[in-house]
């Protein structure tokens, strides 16, 4: 064991690993209530998501120690289960088991690519300030939806939104997590979102505004109501043009998003690790492979797209240096498929502050776009701001990467543009016609 990840050659042993693959569960650990909690509103089965999230954490993590041999954990991503539910199944009108199929086959394209070894070709292609636009436009459309689920933003006639009822008794009970979540992360605690939770919840119970559940540790749920759905519905759908092109749409977002999102979290956590040589990553095709596998498996389960998380950089930081702390976390994942009773504490007001932060972190891609130049403030401030203002992800990616090629050609950049992003400019239009039809 201690052979095989190298513990000599990378100065750690098994307890700084332990306690690194500790670290970086707890971290982490808010995913397995808040999507399911997402999940459930695309009318998804809370407790099969629940297994299926913790199932899915613990293969796509324990394929990434074993295979990769990195210190990377991985989970359904945040922002990629707000797309899948509010932007695909609610506002497209597409049902989850279709859009557990796209999320499978963004998976199998993203395995393809990196066998193929193209994965640099497509980098290369999409400009860096669209990738920072859209990872800050995701976080302020995760953080809008925290927002909502308090109670702070309200729906309004006249304004469209508005502010809420700042004394609601929930609303309160949102606004304490967010303060409580807030000061665990300003003093440092690596699972200040997950700690964020708990003590919200607690104190849910406390005051009377949320009951006490039936016990801590109880059986798994089933699987049933999600495994395998993502092809059961593949023969009744009618594949006009219109939906073709339309599933085509979320199938690319899906990939753009998982595959920008892991390659970020990849280099940045081995940087950070000291991994990096010669500005290149030693095994990065195994650690895209572990990620794009966990994908296609996690939409088996029945959860959106899995993917690398940040968080694993609090394992790095607390010594984790191989796969074995990997290892570790995806057995915490598995263990943590007993407490499924705690799902019914966890309400979307105690799920309200963790999609707030994370969208907080999130947005600080922003200051790496330079705004001085119009040809990129443009299309990268439409992919920020349209994400929350019509509640879609697709939708600020594809007025992201239809105006750019445009202002680079006006300014006369034209010959600075990949091809692939005049071929997706295309894509994208299609895509607004079909939408409008």
């Amino acid at each position: 064991m201690k052979n095989y990840f190298q513990f000599e050659e990378n100065h750690t042993n098994y307890k700084r690993e332990t306690m690194a693959g500790l670290t970086t569960f707890l971290s982490m650990a808010y995913i397995l209530f808040v999507n399911p909690t997402i999940l459930a509103d695309a009318g998804m089965d809370e407790g099969a998501v629940f297994t299926a999230t913790a199932v899915a954490a613990a293969i796509g993590t324990l394929i990434m120690g074993l295979v990769a041999r990195y210190p990377i954990a991985l989970a359904p991503g945040m922002g990629l289960n707000a797309f899948f539910a509010y932007t695909v199944v609610i506002n497209m009108g597409v049902d989850w088991e279709i859009a557990l199929f796209g999320v499978f086959m963004s998976g199998i394209i993203f395995i393809i690519i990196t066998l193929l070894r193209i994965r640099e070709l497509i980098i290369n292609a999409i400009p860096a300030e669209l990738k920072y636009a859209a990872a800050a436009g995701i976080g302020l459309f995760i953080a809008f939806i925290g927002l909502k689920d308090a109670g702070v933003v309200v729906p309004d006639e006249s304004t469209a939104v508005t502010l809420g009822d700042m004394t609601s008794p929930l609303t309160l009970l949102a606004l304490f997590g967010l303060v409580v979540t807030v000061v665990l992360m300003v003093m440092g605690y690596r699972g200040g979102i997950f700690y964020g939770l708990i003590l919200t919840s607690v104190a849910g119970i406390v005051v009377g505004l949320i009951d006490m559940p039936d016990a801590i540790v109880g059986s798994v749920p089933s699987l049933a109501p999600t495994f395998g759905a993502a092809f059961t519905g593949l023969a009744e759908v009618e594949w006009t043009t219109g939906m073709i092109v339309q599933l085509s749409i979320v199938i690319l977002t899906f990939l753009f998003v998982d595959f920008f999102d892991t390659a970020g979290t990849l280099y940045a956590v081995a940087n950070q690790a000291g991994f990096i040589k010669n500005n290149k990553l030693p095994r990065a095709g195994k650690a895209l492979l572990s990620d794009s596998s966990a994908s296609s498996i996690g939409a088996v389960l029945g959860t959106s797209t899995t993917t690398a998380y940040i968080e694993s950089s609090a394992g790095v930081a607390a010594g984790g240096r191989t796969g074995f702390t990997s290892v570790v976390t995806a057995g915490l994942f598995l263990v943590a498929l007993f407490f499924s009773p705690l799902l019914g504490v966890v309400t979307e007001q105690v799920t309200a502050a963790a999609l707030i932060v994370v969208g907080i972190l999130m947005a600080a891609s922003l200051s790496l776009i330079d705004w001085n130049k119009f040809e990129i403030a443009v299309p990268a401030f439409l992919t920020v701001v349209a994400m929350p203002l019509t509640y879609s992800i697709a939708n600020g990616i594809a007025l992201g990467f239809i105006f750019y090629p445009v202002t680079m050609l006006l300014k006369g950049r034209g010959k600075e543009v990949h091809p692939i992003m005049y071929f997706l400019f295309f894509v994208f239009l299609a895509y607004f016609l079909f939408l409008g039809e």
